[in-house]
């Protein structure tokens, strides 16, 4: 048999390998046939309750998420009573920059997208509302949900607003006119009403109806037009993390409030009558949590002021020895601390709960006169030691007492004599009337 030739083998091998080369990666490209049937990604993510740094801070979190997604379009599922004008504005750019469209829709039924809620809502490429929600009262208040009192600068604030919502709802095609009124007038408009005034864009059951409504749509987003392509599309939910839970509950006007009053009076009570520290520390821990939550929203160092001068009036009241007027003074300066310390200038468009916090107020001054009361007769009351603190005590008789004699008193034997020269016999009960010098003056029991 012949010798095969190592040239011919080295070219058949040379072969072998270009038919590998080829041949493997068509192998490994067959799985990912599919991929004319890609299926689209659709970010679903709340926007439910007050608009703060919080609120900001998850829709942003939200949309770098869901642009690592590679999503295709966001949807905002929103419930919002309105919140503060610095914070809804962020929220607005975020949306005026996302690499995708962006829908707001008011969800569930009974939902509300009130005050910056309806600003955010026009921002949004797409406007929804879910049957039995409304949209509106978007006019601009102080933090503590009353009218701007001067009359110069609520002309400026409320032009500025309506300039705002008239330019969100020009650039998504929505009515100016009739979104400028939610501004102007306070108006308010349900799911049918605001799709017929053209200040939504549809009325949306669930998420399918939108999407439904959106596929084949082009909008301008990222500084660019997408066509969006949501056939076989997958929703991808986003949460808001604990820790922005967290923010969002104590920087709500009334908990953060609440939580610097309960404190300081926590504080109070462990200085004027120390019982292991535990009301120490559990105090300055809700006055740092209040402090953090004052430090989420605008207040106003005024009423901060009138806080802490009558928690100040009402220890004073303590200590000049008299639960009465200065308390109650000092209570009255709480709750005015707490009427004016969210009135930040600029028309922010934040509520807070004036019953809660009242209310909650009562309770605390209740307690506090309760407890400052109980402490001032510990501080006013007879000594329970020394030579006084006999007066009133228990004694047995070690011997007769006619007058004088000997008796027992906690533990001690005393010289004693009863009042108005009278008889107690060894072994019954007297009571210490006074002490005179190193004797006790005693009365039989009973």
């Amino acid at each position: 048999m012949k010798k095969r030739s190592p040239l011919l083998l080295a070219v058949a091998l040379a072969v072998a390998a270009v038919l590998l080369a080829v041949a493997v990666p068509a192998l490994c490209e067959e799985p990912s046939a599919p991929r004319q049937g890609k299926v689209s990604v659709v970010a679903v993510t709340s926007a439910e309750g007050i608009v703060g740094i919080a609120y900001e801070e998850h829709i942003r979190e939200s949309m770098d998420m869901a642009e690592e997604e590679g999503a295709a379009i966001m949807v905002l599922v929103m419930d919002t009573p309105g919140g503060l004008s610095s914070s809804m504005r962020a929220v607005i750019q975020h949306i005026q920059s996302a690499p995708f469209p962006v829908v707001t829709w008011i969800s569930p039924s009974g939902a509300r997208g009130a005050s910056a809620g309806a600003f955010i809502v026009q921002a949004s490429h797409i406007a929804a509302m879910a049957p039995g929600t409304n949209i509106g009262a978007a006019h601009p208040v102080v933090a503590s949900g009353g009218d701007i009192p001067d009359e110069d600068m609520k002309k400026k604030v409320l032009s500025d607003f309506a300039a705002q919502m008239r330019s969100l709802a020009e650039q998504r095609g929505r009515d100016p006119a009739a979104a400028e009124k939610m501004v102007t007038e306070s108006v308010s408009y349900t799911s049918t009403e605001a799709l017929e005034a053209r200040v939504i864009d549809l009325i949306a059951r669930d998420i399918d109806e939108i999407v439904s409504w959106a596929n084949g749509k082009t909008f301008l987003a990222g500084e660019k037009e997408q066509t969006l392509s949501l056939e076989g599309y997958r929703v991808v939910e986003y949460e808001m993390n604990p820790r922005l839970k967290a923010i969002q509950f104590i920087s709500r006007p009334d908990v953060a409030y609440l939580l610097l009053v309960a404190g300081v009076f926590a504080i109070i009570f462990e200085v004027l009558s120390p019982g292991g520290f535990v009301l120490g520390v559990s105090g300055g821990v809700l006055v740092l949590f209040g402090a953090y939550g004052l430090r989420m929203i605008p207040f106003n160092w005024a009423g901060l002021v009138f806080l802490f001068a009558g928690v100040a009036v009402m220890v004073l009241d303590l200590i000049v020895g008299g639960i009465g007027i200065l308390s109650f003074l000092g209570a009255g300066a709480i709750v005015v601390g707490g009427l004016i310390l969210f009135r930040a200038p600029g028309g922010e468009l934040l509520n807070m709960s004036y019953s809660l916090m009242i209310g909650a107020v009562a309770v605390l001054a209740g307690f506090f006169l309760i407890a400052a009361w109980a402490v001032w007769r510990s501080l006013k009351g007879r000594p329970v030691s020394g030579r006084d603190g006999l007066v009133g005590c228990r004694v047995l008789a070690v011997t007769d007492l006619s007058p004088q004699g000997s008796v027992s008193c906690h533990g001690e034997i005393w010289r004693a004599r009863v009042v108005d020269d009278g008889f107690l016999e060894s072994g019954s009960v007297g009571i210490v009337e006074m002490v005179d010098g190193l004797t006790l003056v005693v009365r039989p029991e009973g």
